[in-house]
């Protein structure tokens, strides 16, 4: 039987922070293939990707698994109890950056899958593992997702392996999430002395009033599976270092987490309504740049959401609560290839110093994981 901690171990001693490969695909594409999946490196805009499929190309029946092995960097390093890319195992928890977010759940679904194939299933099991989540991600699963339009590859259903549950494990999966959408606004008017602000015109007040007024206005209410779009203030940037004069420029960048009320484009058009009655009002100019990261997207509860929760039952005693919580990952993608669940290990100390997961959680991920491919493909 492959082992998931010693696979998420040797994982975690690749030091894969975006954008570098670190060796961790080298290291899957090596276990893949000793297994018998055919693998294929997708490699885009100095990004590192692997696909990976055992089973016939086209069969009547695919299981997709979407993960990422780049990891994020690692901070204060005198702050860590342990070698951030040591993968120490002590008191029951391995050490590692990347060993919660998303190594160990990278590895518990290949340790899975490399067993679960052994049994010769009928179908086929895809796996789409990417080096650019954590960054842009433009050239991660992005690309791969690309590459198997024009290839002819096909997952009719996908589970994405991040951590998403709260407390313990089982107690919560992800049917869909929030978008997020980055706006910057820069507001133009007229340098001048302080004493005398009648001859000036000051974007630090206008951009002031325009912050204060989207901070004020709920978006929604929310609906049945998500809570309200929240609107966060990220940076005010003025940079002005003299007490007596009104500058020409003021900058402030929110960011929007938003529910499917609404896309990122009719927020974006809100929002620089917003701006034009400032405008309007104070004679200054507001630009807008804006970013969207990701729409939001539900899976509606129905047999893959019930594939997932009934294995998770099944392996931990807990029944997961169908949740689109938390911030964006990369199945804001794959809804648009086929329908998409998320579930993984606790999350709560990934990105931290000292990040560590249970290595008891690694086995039961890798318990639940077979459960799903067996329950799928009976």
């Amino acid at each position: 039987m492959t082992d998931p901690v010693k696979l998420t171990a040797d994982l975690v001693r690749c030091p894969s922070v975006t954008p570098n490969e670190g060796g961790a695909l080298v290291l899957l594409e090596r276990v893949l293939s000793d297994a018998g999946f055919d693998c294929t490196r997708v490699d885009r805009g100095g990004i590192s990707n692997l696909f990976a499929r055992w089973g016939r190309k086209g069969a009547n029946r695919s299981f997709g698994f979407n993960g990422h092995t780049d990891v994020v960097p690692v901070g204060d390093l005198a702050a860590w109890t342990h070698d951030p890319f040591g993968a120490v195992i002590e008191d029951g928890w391995l050490y590692g950056r990347g060993s919660t977010d998303m190594k160990s759940g990278v590895a518990a679904f290949v340790a899975a899958a490399v067993d679960f194939v052994a049994t010769k299933p009928g179908g086929a099991i895809l796996l789409a593992i990417t080096g650019d989540e954590e960054a842009d991600a433009d050239h991660g699963t992005r690309a791969l997702l690309d590459w198997m339009a024009e290839t002819g590859e096909k997952m009719d259903v996908c589970l994405v392996g991040e951590p998403t549950c709260p407390e313990q494990m089982g107690d919560m999966m992800k049917i869909g999430r929030r978008g997020s959408v980055n706006i910057r606004f820069t507001a133009r008017g007229v340098q001048g002395h302080a004493a005398y602000p009648h001859r000036a015109r000051n974007p630090v007040a206008a951009l002031a009033r325009l912050i204060a007024r989207l901070e004020e206005t709920p978006l929604d209410e929310g609906n049945d599976h998500f809570g309200a779009s929240t609107l966060a203030t990220v940076t005010f940037d003025v940079g002005n270092p003299a007490t007596n004069v009104i500058p020409a420029e003021a900058r402030a960048t929110v960011n929007i987490r938003f529910n499917d009320i609404h896309t990122g484009e009719s927020l974006i058009a809100k929002l620089r309504a917003e701006a034009d009655a400032i405008a309007a009002e104070t004679g200054v100019e507001i630009d807008l740049a804006t970013r969207i990261s990701g729409e939001s997207f539900l899976t509606p509860p129905g047999a893959l959401s019930d594939l997932i929760a009934g294995a998770v039952q099944t392996e931990t005693g807990r029944r997961p609560e169908l949740s689109t919580t938390g911030g964006t990952s990369d199945a804001r993608f794959v809804k648009d290839h086929c329908p998409v669940v998320e579930f993984g290990l606790v999350g709560h100390r990934m990105h931290g110093v000292d990040e560590r997961v249970r290595v008891d959680d690694i086995h039961t991920l890798k318990r639940i994981y077979t459960r799903i491919l067996t329950d799928y493909f009976a």
